[in-house]
């Protein structure tokens, strides 16, 4: 690194004044340069060129003072939980970070390391997507991980299926989905025993695992697991008083969110969601709102088992949910209508609410436009699932110009007036709706994610994503919307299928939307116009090719043979570069934004 030119002098001999201090800043931040292993502002700048930034700032005038100093408590919990996400991800995160803001400051805030912030913000920690959808470091850190931070660094898949093979008894613990393995060395068992000792909170609510650990037998080919209440139970210990300052001043003006959150806050510890997740979907909520824990897996690219943590504060928007809840009912009927033979009864009542984004924070954070959990099957079973829309990410006209934007780059002329920020929302919404319906366990009664692993989070998005198409002629003959609305429903479906680049193979959602293009391409409901190079729409066959495809996968869900999942995956992804990547390049040429960072109002952005 080059040094700053230290020339300038005082007028007074022995002495800087303030001028000579500043001109001496000013000279240090001219010269500063990153060290080797950060990305240039030129890898940096190609990112964020293609980077929509969008800020959410809600109306809050509907809180209480009372309600506003909770909405403080729960932001706070979110911070914490943001930093836990970021280690979750990548051992090397918070070092990385501090250094990155240390050099930020001592070089004045230059571009490059404003933007190396960005990045770092962007992709929750110091691994960036590239424009060809490549993983990169972007500053001095290790390589990116299958098992990211929640499995031993550098463990690959067939170590670990050699040791479930010679300890078959060991599955269990190894997989549970909110556990951090280990290999089993004396200093790491000896690190969590005396974690233990300095947290008897987690110790009284885990019984057996001090007498395991002590049981644990040492060999660095040899592996054990230990609860993230335990793990993390510094962060979580401090999260959890957040939660119960929130509930206690929540209790007047909603006493069963009150509960969800004292629920919650001993979930943490106790690594038991039960509780919190039976309170918080048959409770009634006043104005505040808050998804917080560890739920999905799919930041697990070894095992598909580990959940990693986010939250998302929320405020209710009265008259959207009132008018949502009163179009809900019907449901069987749909569940009795799909493609396959063994349907089941539906809850007539769904908790569904209509929300602002405050706040959202590590797994959470980005432009989800809904949420439905839990995923648990029994606690889904026994208390239903809560749907959760976020109205001013799926309203925000940034974004709903660059999905336009991106649709009419690729569909013939013909159908670019289809696409609507309404049938985003009834899309989305019945997407969520859609996980209620179809298949919950195997034939077998094996639950969904251990017959389908590292494939089950895939074959449940994909069927969501049809059976709300399947539903769509169901919604129109009800009055549910006209024909028009229809027609927006069924484009934001062909619109959600578009790819600008090739999904890689642990990227879920990319490979199911690739996946249900190719089949509408292969059975007609596309075809590539070959005088204008776009797509045409046969909504004729709309409904009949979503019936085809949604009932190969419920039969596959249905039967629990994971590797039919595997071939049916492997049928359908597929990526030609003439087709694909002509349609790629299309969008691209539009100046589609490929990527969003949202900031927060609420935390200062």
């Amino acid at each position: 690194m080059r040094q700053p030119d230290f020339t300038a002098r005082s007028n007074v001999p022995g002495m800087l004044n303030k001028r000579s201090i500043t001109l001496l800043l000013v000279a240090f931040a001219a010269n500063a340069e990153v060290p080797d292993g950060y990305w240039s502002i030129e890898q940096s700048q190609a990112i964020l060129d293609t980077t929509l930034r969008v800020t959410l700032n809600p109306d809050l005038s509907q809180l209480s003072s009372t309600e506003f100093q909770a909405l403080e408590e729960l932001l706070a919990a979110g911070r914490i939980l943001q930093t836990l996400y970021e280690n979750q991800l990548h051992r090397g995160a918070a070092a990385a970070k501090a250094e990155l803001e240390r050099l930020h400051a001592v070089s004045g805030g230059t571009a490059e390391t404003q933007n190396l912030l960005d990045l770092f913000y962007l992709s929750n920690g110091p691994v960036a997507t590239t424009l060809d959808n490549a993983r990169a470091t972007i500053l001095p850190a290790d390589a990116e991980q299958p098992g990211r931070n929640v499995y031993p660094h550098g463990l690959t898949r067939a170590e670990i299926d050699r040791f479930f093979a010679d300890h078959p008894g060991k599955t269990a613990e190894i997989t549970d989905l909110r556990s951090v393995v280990r290999r089993a060395t004396a200093d790491n068992i000896a690190a969590d025993i005396a974690r233990l000792d300095a947290h008897p909170a987690v110790d009284a609510l885990h019984d057996g695992l001090r007498a395991r650990l002590a049981a644990q037998p040492t060999g660095e080919e040899l592996f054990y697991a230990v609860p993230y209440a335990l793990a993390y139970a510094v962060e979580l210990s401090q999260v959890r008083r957040h939660l119960v300052a929130a509930a206690r001043l929540s209790q007047a003006d909603s006493p069963d969110f009150a509960a969800y959150l004292e629920n919650r806050a001993r979930d943490l510890l106790s690594g038991n969601y039960e509780s919190g997740d039976a309170s918080w979907v048959s409770g009634e909520f006043a104005n505040l709102n808050m998804q917080i824990g560890s739920y999905e897996t799919y930041d697990d690219t070894l095992l598909g088992a580990k959940t990693f943590f986010g939250a998302s504060v929320l405020v209710r928007d009265v008259e959207r949910t009132d008018a949502l809840v009163r179009v809900m009912a019907g449901l069987q009927s749909i569940e009795d209508s799909l493609p396959y033979e063994h349907h089941k009864q539906v809850r007539s009542r769904i908790p569904v609410g209509v929300y602002r984004v405050v706040a959202d924070f590590g797994q959470a954070r980005g432009t989800n436009t809904a949420t439905i959990l839990p995923n648990d099957a029994a606690y889904a079973r026994k208390y239903g699932r809560t749907i959760l829309i976020r109205y001013n990410i799926l309203s925000k006209p940034e974004l709903i110009a660059n999905r336009k934007k991106l649709f009419d780059s690729v569909v013939h002329e013909t159908f670019r007036n289809d696409m609507t920020g309404e049938g985003s929302f009834n899309r989305v919404l019945w997407h969520e709706v859609g996980h209620y319906l179809g298949v919950d366990t195997t034939a077998d009664g094996e639950r969904l994610s251990d017959a389908f692993t590292d494939t089950a989070d895939l074959l449940e998005e994909l069927k969501s994503d049809l059976v709300s198409l399947f539903a769509a002629p169901a919604l129109r003959a009800t009055g549910y919307y006209d024909e028009a609305g229809l027609r927006s429903h069924y484009a934001e479906g062909i619109y959600r299928s578009l790819k600008d680049v090739q999904p890689r193979a642990d990227q879920p959602y990319g490979v199911m939307q690739l996946m249900q293009f190719n089949f509408f391409m292969e059975l007609g409901l596309l075809e590539l116009d070959a005088e204008s190079g776009t797509l045409i729409i046969h909504y004729d066959r709309y409904h009949d090719v979503v019936s085809q495809m949604l009932e190969q996968v419920l039969h596959i869900h249905y039967g629990g043979d994971y590797l039919q999942a595997k071939e049916f995956i492997e049928r359908w992804n597929y990526w030609d570069d003439l087709l694909h990547g002509g349609l790629a390049e299309q969008m691209k040429a539009a100046g589609i934004y490929r990527r969003t960072m949202v900031r927060y109002y609420a935390l200062g952005d």
